[in-house]
């Protein structure tokens, strides 16, 4: 969700804590922040109080290429329901988010047509052959090019659609930060603390998570609104590795809890 300013006189900016105002004589670059909204939060290694005014759910990878009948996963014979488990806990939660004004940012892996910025080694990752089905190469029954940006195969499966006023980023690597705006478009919501979901576990997620706690960001996992169809031991890793080295974990449910206990 994306902060309206427009009503503010002189704003520039699209975040209460970190616009100025501006008039004909004078910049006013010291504006002061808003206070924090508190939340406990039950996780692990530890129970957290976070700022819902300076969070943001990420969610990466909701897409029919990995989670729908016909995509790239199902066609190349991968387990694609297993990356479906996410969905239903995100339908639970993303609404309780965006009412307690937590913007909602969709990190999807979006290919120019041409792969002119892909190179030979990410190509080899998902046709380590030389020959299949791989990163841009056509569907089957003409649903498109595999990961390509605004097509079919891209698209965030249906069960999940944003809402107007959720953000979206596009991204062509393991991590949703690598040379995409996502590190600058959180930095100018003036976010700190970051809740993760999506597929998969351990890999995208995984890998974006890592970079954000390399960046300074607080890192929370919600296990639940993540999935993946690697074996168990893959994320059971991954939520070890991610309370021992990189943040925290905890889940929808208990995201739930915190926000119903929240003042209007």
């Amino acid at each position: 969700m994306q902060i309206d300013t427009t009503h503010i006189p002189g704003a520039l900016g699209t975040a209460p804590h970190y616009h100025w105002r501006a008039t004909a004589e004078q910049v006013d670059m010291a504006m002061p922040a808003p206070a924090p909204r508190p939340l406990r939060l039950a996780a692990e290694p530890q129970n957290l109080v976070i700022d819902l005014r300076r969070s943001a759910m990420v969610v990466i990878d909701m897409q029919n290429d990995f989670c729908t009948q016909g995509g790239w996963v199902d066609h190349i014979g991968g387990n694609y329901a297993a990356d479906r488990a996410a969905i239903a806990p995100l339908q639970a939660l993303l609404p309780a988010l965006r009412e307690a004004g937590v913007p909602v940012i969709w990190v999807n892996w979006g290919n120019r047509p041409d792969l002119a910025n892909m190179p030979p080694n990410q190509i080899h990752l998902y046709k380590n052959s030389g020959s299949g089905t791989g990163l841009g190469d056509p569907l089957p029954e003409g649903r498109g090019n595999v990961l390509e940006k605004d097509s079919w195969a891209a698209a965030i499966v249906d069960e999940l659609a944003p809402l107007p006023g959720d953000i979206r980023v596009d991204k062509h690597r393991i991590s949703g930060f690598w040379d995409t705006p996502l590190d600058s478009i959180l930095r100018n919501l003036g976010v700190k603390t970051v809740l993760f979901a999506g597929c998969n576990t351990d890999q995208c997620v995984l890998h974006t998570l890592t970079d954000a706690n390399f960046l300074g960001y607080g890192c929370v996992m919600l296990e639940d609104c993540c999935a993946t169809s690697s074996p168990d031991f893959c994320t059971q890793a991954t939520v070890w590795n991610v309370k021992k080295c990189f943040g925290f974990v905890s889940d929808s449910q208990r995201m739930l809890s915190a926000l119903a206990q929240q003042p209007a």
